[in-house]
């Protein structure tokens, strides 16, 4: 039987779609960035990829096949394990697609139910859930009102362990892993905050006995992030020179990530961790969002070059390259001096670190 979806932006009926692929755009503006749909009756190609692109968008907005404890989740859950994009859509649109990223959300036609009965910023329950995203603990979850709740975990992209917390009607963000892994991130984090760029800010907590990062939430219900990732996606389809769109609204904070970067060894600076803030209340991209995910730092530590720079196309030049290319246009802008005491136990990465600073200083 035909079903009839509404993509809503907020209270905002942006878009519908059927399952044969027939859809109508009220908003081409306020569309998601990374979903392009066509208007047609009968180009079955065009129908076709209208389906596809329906199911990858809702695909994408749940947590990742390789995410750790990813089992636990979904049999906690009690659905199928994922493989394909159509398995995936259907799960997350059990939960309507809803995530702490921006304020999209699906909805079946003349279904009565507004964003503020089901939006994760109002509407979040009880942190137990925490213990399977966290810790992969099993839990039989099968109150609806719970599994609803849980929305605001598997929509958290990354492959570490990560959970949404609740704090005086806060969110943080709690990432687990090895404990070198969290402490890289906390100590990444420390020395960020010793230059002038937007950053998020990690500390370091405990939470059932193991180490984890900490951060708190940057998104609101007026304030949207989009993945690099996805925006490729908007700037293809609309012929828009990526790298010149956003060097034009925020080539400081490009070039910061790609200092920061190559001085603390970051070597996942992915399309999926960086991107754009984006103001809710116009669909319109702002600036960079703050500089986030430090957890996989200090690697590629051996040499001096660093690895290939993941956000520079195409991809030819190394993490050194970049960084004194960003160095020549807006200067190291250290705010702070490094505290040694930080690398206690770590001198190869102190010594690395301080010989990148060195380098990037000579050319300022």
């Amino acid at each position: 039987m035909k079903i009839v979806y509404e993509i809503m932006h907020g209270d905002r009926k942006v878009a519908r779609i059927d399952t044969q692929g027939h859809c109508k755009i009220y908003y081409k503006t306020f569309m998601p960035f990374d979903l392009h749909l066509e208007e047609t009756e009968n180009d079955i190609d065009m129908l076709v990829n209208n389906i596809t692109n329906f199911q990858h968008w809702c695909a994408r907005r749940i947590l990742p096949l390789n995410r750790q404890y990813i089992k636990a989740v979904l049999n906690s859950l009690g659905v199928s394990q994922a493989f394909t994009d159509k398995d995936r859509a259907e799960i997350a649109l059990k939960f309507r697609c809803l995530s702490l990223i921006d304020i999209y959300w699906v909805r079946k036609h003349k279904e009565k139910i507004a964003f503020s009965e089901v939006n994760l910023y109002e509407n979040y329950l009880d942190n137990a859930l925490a213990e399977v995203s966290l810790k992969g603990k099993y839990l039989a979850i099968y109150n609806e009102d719970m599994k609803n709740g849980f929305a605001k975990d598997i929509s958290t992209n990354g492959c570490f362990p990560k959970a949404w917390i609740s704090k005086n009607n806060h969110f943080q963000l709690y990432k687990g892993g090895k404990r070198e892994v969290v402490e890289n991130e906390v100590l990444a984090s420390k020395v960020c905050q010793c230059f002038d760029c937007q950053q998020v800010t990690y500390i370091l907590e405990e939470y059932g006995g193991e180490l984890v990062s900490v951060s708190d939430i940057m998104t609101t219900k007026e304030r949207s992030i989009v993945s690099r990732e996805a925006f490729e996606i908007y700037a293809m389809n609309e012929e828009i020179d990526a790298m010149k769109f956003i060097l034009k609204i925020d080539a400081y904070s490009f070039y910061m990530m790609n200092i920061l970067d190559y001085l603390i060894g970051n070597v996942d600076r992915h399309c999926g961790n960086w991107g754009f803030f984006v103001d809710n209340n116009k669909n319109k991209i702002c600036s960079l969002h703050p500089l986030m995910d430090f957890n996989q730092s200090f690697q590629a530590y051996d040499n001096i070059e660093g690895t290939r720079c993941q956000t520079v196309k195409p991809l030819d030049m190394t993490q050194k390259e970049a960084a004194l290319d960003a160095v020549k246009k807006i200067g190291l802008n250290q705010i702070k001096e490094i505290d040694s005491a930080w690398f206690v136990g770590k001198k190869k990465e102190y010594d690395m670190f301080l010989t990148r600073l060195h380098i990037l200083k000579h050319y300022i």
